[in-house]
């Protein structure tokens, strides 16, 4: 996983007037905390953090975050709020991560082929979950869990237990839980009007 490097300046003014003014400036208010350190305000431009978010392994992409005048740390894109109607970042929040230790992400999981039950008997294909929760090196995360549906029949469920699992990944989900099914379509009978 390549690793993408941001650059930021630390802040000193905190609050919700500091906050209008960094993003009037252009950049965003964020935070960088973790591994017991002290927490560094800092601001950034929103166009690094969309390349974070556009890139293929999207919000866990390890990121070397160069705070100016601050050193550098390993991060991870933890949290994020975006104006519900302009759509702009308004604030963001990194999480540092060691390279050696265990750390717990939400990764998508990608639908691959189409069930027989969709083609032969025109049921529905229903995805129940999107993403899941998985532990493991920062080094080790996977872009996606891959999920084939070509085999499901009508009424056929696949679940968390039979998703193939990376090397070195833990799936933290029940096993039994439902990630996608396939459903008949329901047709409502009109009644016919006695005569």
């Amino acid at each position: 996983m390549a690793e993408i490097t941001l650059h930021a300046k630390s802040r000193t003014e905190f609050g919700k007037g500091a906050s209008r003014r960094i993003r009037h400036g252009g950049m965003v208010p964020a935070i960088v905390y973790g591994r017991s350190e002290d927490n560094i305000p800092v601001a950034l431009d929103p166009k690094q953090i969309y390349g974070v978010l556009r890139s293929e392994a999207g919000r866990n992409t390890i990121l070397n975050l160069e705070v100016e005048g601050g050193g550098k740390s390993d991060v991870i894109l933890k949290d994020w709020q975006v104006d519900p109607v302009s759509e702009t970042i308004l604030h963001a929040d990194f999480q540092r991560i060691a390279m050696d230790k265990l750390l717990r992400v939400t990764v998508p999981i990608a639908i691959r082929g189409e069930a027989i039950g969709v083609k032969a008997d025109e049921g529905i294909l229903e995805l129940i979950l999107r993403e899941v929760e998985v532990e493991c090196l920062p080094g080790d995360i996977p872009e996606r869990i891959e999920c084939d549906v070509s085999a499901l029949a009508l009424h056929d469920s696949i679940r968390i237990g039979e998703l193939p699992s990376p090397d070195k990944v833990e799936i933290l989900a029940e096993a039994d839980r439902v990630v996608a099914h396939v459903v008949s379509v329901k047709i409502e009978e009109e009644e016919v009007a006695e005569a």
